[in-house]
């Protein structure tokens, strides 16, 4: 599932209106060398945006850990979110909420986690593999929502810290 509460807002540019450089009405194929086609086709997995490789990495980890706690953990329901909510008033002790966040069940309504995909992205920069990042994130959560410790969720909770 998509959240779609990310708004967009378009940055007006500095200086004169209608000033154009005078390079805008060239074009990067002046003699017919230009791009011939995809760089990368779109049925390789290099293709994929970074949205959907991550989504596929948060459907991996429901999956993976579908296969260790079976019915369990069937009614749960994971959401990827860009950012969290409110993100401008977090303090800055509180990490904790940044990558993920869990809700109880609650009447009609299935318990929740929710991930979000750019504090991810950041932290996993140059410390550890994303999917790694984002498999451990959901399984604190998960581990949360059932009272457990999260090494007994999954115990290869936490492998690429060594």
């Amino acid at each position: 599932m998509r959240d779609s509460s990310l708004s967009i807002r378009l940055a007006v540019p500095e200086g004169p209106v209608g000033r154009q450089s005078r390079f805008a009405g060239r074009r990067r194929d002046r003699h017919g060398r230009g791009l011939r086609g995809d760089l990368i086709p779109s049925h390789l997995p290099g293709a994929r945006t970074r949205s959907e490789r991550f989504e596929d990495w948060v459907m991996e980890s429901a999956q993976r850990l579908e296969r260790l706690w079976g019915d369990k953990i069937q009614d749960v329901q994971i959401i990827v979110q860009e950012i969290p909510d409110g993100l401008e008033q977090l303090a800055p002790a509180a990490v904790r909420g940044l990558l993920g966040s869990s809700k109880p069940a609650a009447a009609k309504r299935p318990a929740t986690i929710t991930v979000y995909r750019h504090p991810i992205e950041m932290t996993a920069k140059g410390y550890m593999p994303t999917n790694e990042l984002v498999h451990d994130v959901i399984v604190e959560q998960m581990a949360e929502l059932l009272g457990m410790a999260p090494e007994a969720v999954d115990p290869a909770y936490g492998r690429s810290r060594a």
